[in-house]
């Protein structure tokens, strides 16, 4: 078990690092847009709900792919894991041009979604109109990231996704604020910053995989115009959509939910929106490491079931759910931690002040469940092939219990915002007997891989 541990960390560490420097571009954001106004911060942190939605489909994307090439790299059918990267990248690819022409062209429309604020709409739709193409360069990198950490070299994932977002942040001071001889342009200065990192990192995973450090892309499967295996092809995209529409479903009915926090906050007022932002941020970032303990967790986990090894993953999936806990805990005594600091840090006045202390403590008890259940639902189960129940676990703790509370809390009931935060807490306890009773009929201790046909 203390070998696997070792393998866990050497995974975790850098998939965790990766995650905490994403969270702090958002982080950076509101940061420096806090400092122009509490209206830019707000539009901001609306806008952004568009890249949230959009990171759910290329996430059930690479998470699917990360089901069937995990266990096919521990099999050692490396030419399978290729076949599986053409599929995920066709389909990210596709979805991120849908994302790019939508946020250039009906922005306002867009924005206008998550608040019924003029002054919100246009500031949020100007960002928007600017990041566009940010969707689908970010999508390429986002698939090869994944892909990465399954091949062994998550250190190499980390190292990319790091240095692009110390330029991000960089790039969002300069842009944001005029500094030096780069010009002043408030919102429109951090969505450029964002194409630029991701330009960034598109080109650097470019020249690693004309340097051999990467698998590459056969443009050929990706674009379906292959005609040798080609019955494998078929077998292989069957597979994957069986694994992947059920994490989609469940990418999109859990971050659809949690959109729609961000609406319900953005009715609410700016106060309730900004400080709900500023939370939001900071529990990401805490949570980078129980993210990171779920995706690391998937890998070793599908690599022991592709090499058969059923009743060691069982045994190594317990000792994941116990670690789960633990670090929710200490997460949460962060959380508790920072809050002070943070009071004196953000320069909230009135209402949003009171209103951000208040979520910081909702945010250090969530945190506890989070962590266990993105162990469970985003780790253990689909490493197996197990990918439906969280779909409905989630579609239905959220569409059915927690959003309607919110929704009648705060427009029906006239509860006091606080409250309604609350409520927007509760899905990750409510779906936790249900995962645990799932979890212990040991359904997602299988081996998915198939045989391939010699062609």
């Amino acid at each position: 078990m203390k070998n696997i541990y070792k393998k866990l960390f050497i995974i975790v560490l850098p998939i965790s690092f990766q995650y905490l420097m994403s969270a702090l571009v958002s982080a950076s954001d509101a940061f420096m847009l806090g400092f122009l106004d509490q209206d830019s911060l707000s539009a901001v942190s609306l806008a952004t709900q568009i890249a949230f939605i959009y990171s759910l489909f290329f996430g059930a994307f690479v998470y699917g792919c990360s089901v069937l090439a995990a266990q096919y790299w521990g099999k050692g059918d490396k030419k399978t894991v290729d076949e599986v990267l053409a599929i995920t990248m066709r389909y990210t690819l596709l979805v991120g041009l849908i994302f790019t022409l939508a946020t250039l062209f009906v922005p306002k429309q867009i924005m206008h979604v998550f608040t019924s604020d003029p002054i919100l709409i246009s500031k949020g739709a100007g960002y928007l109109r600017m990041v566009s193409l940010s969707y689908i360069i970010g999508g390429f990198s986002q698939v090869y990231f994944g892909i990465l950490k399954i091949c062994d070299k998550a250190v190499l994932s980390s190292v990319i996704g790091s240095i692009s977002v110390v330029l991000n942040i960089v790039l969002n001071a300069c842009l944001i604020f005029g500094l030096g001889f780069f010009p002043e342009m408030g919102i429109g200065g951090a969505a450029l910053a964002t194409i630029i990192a991701r330009v960034f990192e598109a080109a650097f995973v470019l020249v690693l995989i004309f340097m051999g450090k990467c698998p590459s892309l056969n443009i050929m499967k990706m674009l379906m115009i292959n005609s040798v295996g080609q019955r494998l092809s078929k077998e292989l995209h069957k597979d994957y959509w069986k694994y992947t529409v059920p994490l989609l479903l469940n990418q999109l009915g859990w971050g659809g939910g949690v959109a729609m926090y961000s609406v319900i906050m953005g009715h609410l007022g700016s106060d309730a929106t900004a400080a709900n932002s500023i939370a939001s941020i900071v529990r990401g970032i805490v949570a980078s490491f129980c993210w990171g303990i779920a995706s690391g967790v998937s890998i070793i986990l599908g690599q022991m079931m592709g090499r058969n090894e059923l009743d060691e993953a069982k045994r190594a999936g317990g000792s994941f759910v116990r670690f789960s806990i633990l670090i929710g805990f200490i997460s949460g005594l962060i959380l508790l931690a920072v809050t002070p600091l943070l009071m004196k840090v953000i320069t909230f006045e009135g209402q949003a002040r009171g209103y951000l202390k208040i979520m910081m403590f909702l945010s250090s008890y969530y945190i506890i469940g989070n962590s266990l259940n993105s162990t469970i639902i985003g780790g253990i189960f689909p490493a197996g092939g197990d990918t439906k129940f969280g779909m409905w676990c989630d579609i239905i703790t959220l569409w059915g219990v927690v959003v309607p509370l919110g929704m009648l809390g705060a427009f029906v009931w006239k509860f006091s915002i606080p409250v309604v935060a609350f409520i927007l807490t509760l899905d990750e306890f409510v779906k936790i007997p249900a995962v645990y009773i799932h979890y212990m009929k040991y359904k997602w201790v299988k081996n998915i891989t198939k045989e391939v046909a010699s062609e």
